[in-house]
């Protein structure tokens, strides 16, 4: 089955929304609770920075790079999140969605993109090691979820082709 990676549309939110909240279920994916509303869910984020993966019309994983800071400093520092489909899992949709977005960040003059992946989500964080992230380091007890502390795997990639002056 052929596949498409496209800039999300508005149109796309409610797939996007149901996949984000299928991994809120599974408590290991975000902090979050309940997904945001679409116009404050893509504020912060570029639109070339905001992917979905799309076969037989049907939208199967999605991908965004949120600015971290509004500091002109940090203009080039990204969070990326990536999330499939349940039913997808392990067929390399988010492999093609992180690199494309690391393609699309680099466009959009980000140099370093970061990622705060709960220690359980082992795949989360074996994906973004294969696509060139390094770890960090951990952020102990960095906040509740469930009120229940939980840590985060702290990891980065460094563009190679932007900042680099």
């Amino acid at each position: 089955m052929a596949h498409t990676i496209r800039t999300l549309e508005e149109k796309d939110w409610p797939a996007v929304k149901r996949i984000y909240e299928q991994g809120m279920e599974t408590k290991n994916a975000t902090f979050e609770t309940e997904a945001p509303l679409y116009g404050q869910w893509i504020s912060q984020s570029p639109s070339s920075c905001r992917l979905v993966l799309e076969e037989d019309g049907k939208i199967y994983g999605w991908c965004k790079i949120s600015r971290v800071s509004s500091r002109k400093v940090y203009c080039g520092v990204g969070e990326v999140s990536v999330y499939i489909d349940p039913a997808k899992k392990g067929k390399g949709i988010g492999t093609l969605l992180l690199q494309e977005v690391i393609r699309q960040s680099e466009k959009e003059g980000f140099w370093t993109l970061q990622a705060a992946i709960f220690p359980e989500n082992k795949a989360s964080i074996q994906l973004h090691l294969n696509n060139g992230f390094r770890i960090v380091g951990i952020r102990e007890r960095i906040g509740k979820r469930d009120g229940v502390w939980r840590d985060n795997v702290f990891l980065e990639r460094r563009s190679k082709t932007v900042g680099v002056d």
